[in-house]
């Protein structure tokens, strides 16, 4: 089964595209908990026991785990073995460098930690993608018009007659061959999701920035569902995680994630045929 696959089968599973984001700050942690490892590690336990069974997938975002220094990568492979094996894990470190050391990237990512799917920065190229694309099973979700502000400094540039992100998804759908890559486009684009979608039938969506970033949940699931009404995955981070800083954490995470998850509902309902 190619990642595509897997992906659109967890999701029909599940009857969910929402994914959670793991972005966990120690500073921000309840006061019930330490601010150190092992308070991030039992708060990943109870946010992912409340919020398992209605998620797709769960992105960690790999600084938040190196920021805690030596004992961070326990803590990372001790979150992702809390985190159901039938559920899509995806590692968020955006790498992307020459080829051989993209090799090393792509193995500490899927091979040595495990995850499913890798966040990619294009920017230098086919050989920097690559060795994230070799095995089928795993995933590549390839930066084309990310969420923050900065966004427009160079993905909106005209390179002949098309923008610098729809160049990247074009590029990224021949690199397709073993229907394991995917684009991410942020919420915070609306109209653009839609430009891409018509690019990529049939690739997964990642779309980050429908919480604190203030992105268009509404257009995100709209234009980013392929016919299926899957096929788009929808990141909510702080908004859930961090949705109380009191003891009861994760049940405020666990309403936050069903609100979240039922408005989605409510749009594919409306607008996926």
């Amino acid at each position: 089964m190619n990642f595509t696959e897997r992906l659109t089968e967890t999701q029909s599973r599940q009857n969910s595209v929402l994914c959670v984001g793991l972005d966990v700050d120690a500073s921000l942690l309840p006061a019930a908990l330490p601010p150190d490892a092992e308070g991030v590690i039992e708060f990943n336990r109870q946010i992912i026991g409340a919020t398992q069974d209605l998620v797709c997938a769960y992105k960690i975002n790999l600084a938040f785990y190196e920021a805690l220094g030596e004992t961070g990568w326990g803590v990372l492979r001790k979150t992702l073995g809390l985190i159901p094996k039938d559920i899509v894990t995806i590692g968020d470190g955006k790498r992307g460098d020459i080829g051989n050391t993209s090799e090393r990237y792509a193995r500490v990512i899927f091979r040595d930690l495990g995850f499913d799917a890798a966040t990619v920065n294009p920017y230098m190229g086919y050989d920097s993608v690559e060795p994230f694309l070799r095995d089928e099973e795993r995933g590549a979700f390839v930066l084309a018009l990310t969420s923050n502000p900065g966004s427009q400094d160079f993905q909106r540039l005209r390179v002949s007659s098309r923008r610098l992100f729809e160049k990247i998804a074009i590029a990224a759908r021949k690199w397709n061959k073993r229907k394991n890559v995917g684009l991410v486009v942020g919420a915070t684009h609306p109209r653009e999701i839609k430009s891409v979608r018509a690019l990529v039938p049939a690739m997964p969506l990642l779309i980050p920035g429908v919480g604190r970033q203030g992105g268009d949940l509404n257009a995100a699931v709209r234009y980013g569902c392929t016919a299926s009404g899957f096929g788009v995955v929808i990141n909510a981070s702080r908004s859930i995680i961090f949705a109380s800083k009191e003891i009861d954490f994760a049940g405020a995470a666990r309403e936050k994630a069903i609100k979240l998850r039922d408005e989605i509902r409510t749009i594919q309902a409306r607008h996926i045929r």
